[in-house]
């Protein structure tokens, strides 16, 4: 799987999420996530070791952050991306 497709995704998640959460709670989470490394300004540099659990994991912190809300705004950019198997 092509890494860049991962910090696509990724970014679009961030951008999501900080139309509805806010760029400060919405950094704060995404830079606890082992192996997302951002620019200052929220976009992915780079991603350390395996891309899916990189993802996995910010989704995770998100859902529990804000649950069903998460769900529905992601579900839309996960269908763009249909060879990413992702749960939420």
């Amino acid at each position: 799987m092509e890494t860049q497709n991962y910090q696509n995704l990724i970014d679009e998640i961030i951008a999501k999420q900080t139309i509805i959460l806010g760029p400060d709670i919405v950094l704060l989470k995404a830079r606890n996530v082992k192996g997302l490394n951002l620019s200052s300004g929220g976009k992915v540099e780079s991603i350390d070791g395996d891309p899916q659990e990189v993802l996995q994991n910010l989704i995770n912190e998100y859902v529990t952050l804000s649950g069903q809300i998460v769900k529905n705004i992601l579900n839309p950019v996960l269908l763009k991306y249909p060879e990413i198997n992702v749960r939420i």
